[in-house]
């Protein structure tokens, strides 16, 4: 095993916490394996451990990533995601099958899909939009993780103004998704682009009421004010 990744796990086993354990695992309905460690202290100790790495080119990053990845453990599955998004100015291209290959072989929470979607799949995105097609690949998956992540990786471009017909492109392939799961993570998508253009989204937004999912509606109108989410809301 590598030096690196057994130093950060025997720090992150140090820090393990029973009570932190049962409480974290209360957030999810399905089986998670964690540590029971508090996310300000994971992140952290993360921070920590990559200083021995931040000379190492990429691929080799990459490869450590994929060894927490592999593990199954969320806390390992959190420093893989902010190793991954801290080498962020060498992204190229072809990295999305990379990070298409983390979300479909080990994503299995929506912790775990967020912390990876919102800032290295977001920021690589911005940074190649024409691997926007990927996403909208990924809203057609039959893996409930891999269609969330095609929404909640435009959370962060989405409040920057960003790609708003591709927002709406991949809402439409999940329009009628009846995971739970999903329709939180496209609503948050169209919630985010509100705050951008707030009218925009709720016009969209009134054309699909009548087949959207609560679930998605609630959360796409939670910032709008209030005379909008009244309009929205109505029957």
């Amino acid at each position: 095993m590598n030096q690196i990744i057994e130093n950060l796990r025997q720090e992150l086993i140090r820090n393990a916490d029973e009570k932190t354990k049962q409480s974290g695992e209360r957030f999810f309905k399905e089986d998670v394996t964690m540590y029971g460690i508090k996310s300000a202290l994971v992140i952290s100790t993360g921070k920590d451990h990559f200083k021995a790495i931040s000379d190492k080119n990429k691929a080799h990053i990459f490869s450590l990533c994929e060894e927490l990845w592999k593990s199954g453990i969320m806390e390992e599955s959190f420093v893989a995601c902010n190793w991954s998004y801290y080498v962020n100015k060498q992204y190229e291209p072809e990295d999305f099958e990379i990070f298409e290959k983390w979300v479909n072989s080990y994503v299995s929470n929506w912790a775990s899909c967020d912390t990876l979607c919102n800032h290295t799949v977001g920021t690589f995105v911005e940074m190649y939009p024409s691997c926007l097609s990927g996403l909208k690949r990924w809203a057609k998956s039959q893996n409930r993780w891999v269609k969330r992540a095609s929404s909640v990786s435009l959370i962060v471009p989405a409040r920057k103004g960003k790609f708003l017909e591709d927002i709406f492109e991949i809402a439409e392939i999940l329009h009628s998704d009846k995971d739970d799961m999903v329709q939180k993570g496209y609503g948050w998508m169209l919630k985010a682009a509100s705050q951008a253009h707030q009218e925009k989204v709720f016009h969209y937004v009134l054309s699909k009421k009548a087949t959207m999912p609560r679930t998605s509606l609630r959360y796409a109108i939670e910032k709008m004010p209030d005379e909008l989410k009244a309009k929205a809301m109505a029957k």
